[in-house]
């Protein structure tokens, strides 16, 4: 089974390798360095060893936020919120100010993982979406990630696995996990901050 970590897969390989040189078992060696080669192929886009450590981390490129050309939402629309995080989340108003309280707490990474994946879903290039799915899974994901998300280890461990063949739905799991523990913790605390007080004056 792979390990995820292809340095660490390769060095194993190459340890049964010679193993089975030693006892002169040559084919087996063959199978090996074809599997060795199978391994990169799958897994270099996301999990290859960068060549450099400016490499190791690519940021995910936010759009910037423009609150001054959006329209403040009515009362109605603002009051919706305290009982609806997608009714939030879907207004520009309101997701600005929602990730501005976020980061008044220091605990914006699960808000910018969610839009990140909100992104990803809209791409159509196999390519791009490759590469953006590593620089999600690099910013957010894996462990010790800059803006590393809590998520259980068995949500990670079927991210990593979708991730092997990048697909629209690929942090469908994990972007599920991530919109409920907003809801659940982040939300109540954001309605009864003053960022949303002002609001509803």
């Amino acid at each position: 089974m792979c390990s995820g970590n292809i340095s660490q897969d390769i060095l194993i390989l190459q340890m049964h390798s010679a193993h089975w040189h030693i006892n002169g078992k040559y084919e087996e060696k063959s199978n090996l360095m074809f599997w060795a080669k199978e391994i990169k192929i799958k897994l270099g886009i996301l999990l290859q060893k960068p060549d450099s450590v400016g490499d190791l981390v690519i940021p995910y490129n936010e759009k910037p936020e423009k609150p001054a050309k959006t329209q403040k939402p009515s009362l109605d629309e603002s009051l919706q919120w305290r009982d609806s995080l997608d009714k939030l989340l879907q207004n520009n108003y309101g997701l600005a100010s929602f990730k501005s309280f976020l980061k008044s707490e220091f605990s914006e990474e699960n808000l910018e993982f969610w839009i990140a994946c909100e992104d990803y879903k809209k791409i159509k290039s196999p390519a791009k979406m490759a590469e953006k799915a590593k620089q999600i899974y690099e910013e957010f994901i894996q462990t010790e990630a800059p803006k590393e998300v809590n998520i259980d280890h068995f949500t990670k461990d079927i991210t990593m696995k979708n991730l092997v063949e990048p697909s629209l739905s690929s942090f469908d799991m994990a972007q599920k996990r991530i919109h409920a523990l907003m809801e659940k913790d982040s939300l109540p605390r954001f309605v009864r901050s003053e960022f949303y007080q002002e609001l509803i004056k």
